[in-house]
């Protein structure tokens, strides 16, 4: 057994205790509470920090993080066909393998222990198994025109992929399909990844080019379609309700951004018991808006933070995503009362381990969990300060000086 001390300990699913103790034995947690009762058991004393459950990731790229600072100040479709270009001219599997390795090693220094992740080159796998995090990888498929031969082909591409993939997955590491999103997926190619029986996850009403495709058959990524000879028109009223009328929706996906989600989007998404992974700094730098955070957790949808890609965000820093998220959300609603502390803790840990189906196992530090920890130094401040507030507020860009998975220790 081993006991890790700390001046504050934030379980997520009680209040702060100070001076607290979270011990635990086999990889699961097995006490958390006072130091005073805390049972005998090796010690290890962090002193003035506070222990969080590891923070999930609920959105990444990882096999994007090489490609940091190479693309900024470009409209959406501009900026993805950069990102194209960049991904086939200097890229290679061996670069995509290690910059998803350090993708990894930048969350776990930031208390990262769980990784969503969006892959087309299928390295992501293999990566968070070396490096013994948790995680779905979520293999992506693409095939924007609805001819019957073209989604027959991207279809068996992808179930060859899954296989490939199948044998490397371990009780930590886990396969979901990911159909990119309605500009680059026909609806055939939607409803045949509906059946697949594996989690998905899509990228969903992003941005105004993309709902303007959807609702009109209209804009940049409909200009760039019928360029290529593939016919486009109006789909549905929304991107969300595309996504329900493909059968999508009903397999309770995780639908990343949700940015241009109204009232009935989001009474869809919650009726389908789907899930949401908000990162509200990539939509920011790419100009999208803000999402609607506070009415998506009033419709009470999971919602778990994601850095996206380091092509768009630059920084996997939960943290910092977790401060950006409350002050956009003041910003935007004018209260200063809106998504405290306590309640953007809850989305970096338990309402990310929702999002992803996890939170049995992971999210809050409570006894019979697995022991996924992270722990980081507290600034001075007076006695009396919030904890959690010192977290989310005032520790932005600080490494973790504690993280365990399972119980084993990757910082």
């Amino acid at each position: 057994m081993i006991c890790y001390h700390a001046r504050w300990i934030a379980p997520v699913s009680a209040p702060p205790i100070q001076d607290g103790t979270v011990a635990e034995s086999g990889g699961r947690i097995v006490y958390v509470g006072p130091r005073a009762s805390a049972p005998h058991g090796e010690s290890c004393d962090l002193g003035r920090a506070i222990i969080v459950p590891g923070l999930v990731n609920a959105h990444t790229h990882l096999e994007l993080t090489l490609l940091r600072g190479l693309i900024a100040d470009l409209p959406f479709r501009e900026w993805i066909v950069r990102l194209q270009q960049l991904k086939t001219t200097l890229m290679t599997r061996e670069r995509f393998a290690e910059a998803a390795r350090l993708g990894i090693a930048e969350g776990v220094r930031a208390g990262v222990t769980t990784f969503a992740d969006t892959c087309d080159s299928g390295v992501a796998l293999a990566a968070m198994r070396d490096a013994g995090v948790r995680g779905i990888m979520y293999q992506e498929v693409f095939c924007p025109s609805a001819d019957p031969e073209q989604v027959a082909a991207a279809a068996t591409g992808l179930r060859e992929k899954l296989a490939a993939l199948e044998p490397f997955e371990t009780d930590l590491q886990r396969v979901g399909v990911s159909p990119h999103a309605p500009y680059t997926v026909s609806d055939p190619l939607f409803a045949l990844v509906a059946r697949s029986g594996r989690p998905i996850a899509v990228h969903i009403a992003e941005s105004d080019a993309e709902c303007a495709f959807v609702s009109q058959g209209k804009g940049p990524f409909a200009d760039a379609l019928r360029g290529r000879g593939i016919p486009v028109a109006p789909r549905a009223r929304t991107p969300v309700e595309l996504l329900r009328r493909v059968g999508v929706l009903d397999q309770r996906p995780l639908l990343i951004h949700c940015v241009h989600a109204d009232e009935a989007d989001r009474c869809a998404i919650a009726d389908a018991g789907a899930t949401v992974a908000h990162c509200p700094i990539s939509n920011a730098k790419l100009g999208h808006g803000i999402a609607p955070l506070m009415e998506l957790l009033d419709a009470r949808i999971p919602v778990g933070l994601g850095s996206d890609s380091m092509a768009s965000n630059d920084r996997m820093d939960l943290l910092d995503e977790a401060r950006t998220a409350v002050l956009a959300q003041r910003a935007r609603t004018h209260r200063p009362d809106v998504l405290p502390a306590t309640q953007a803790l809850h989305l970096l840990t338990v309402g990310g381990a929702r999002a992803l189906g996890l939170d049995a196992r992971v999210g809050s530090l409570e006894p019979g969990k697995d022991a996924d920890l992270a722990a980081f130094a507290l600034p001075e401040s007076m006695p009396d300060a919030d904890p959690v507030a010192l977290l989310i507020f005032g520790l932005a860009d600080r490494r973790a000086v504690l993280v365990t998975v399972r119980g084993q220790r990757l910082v």
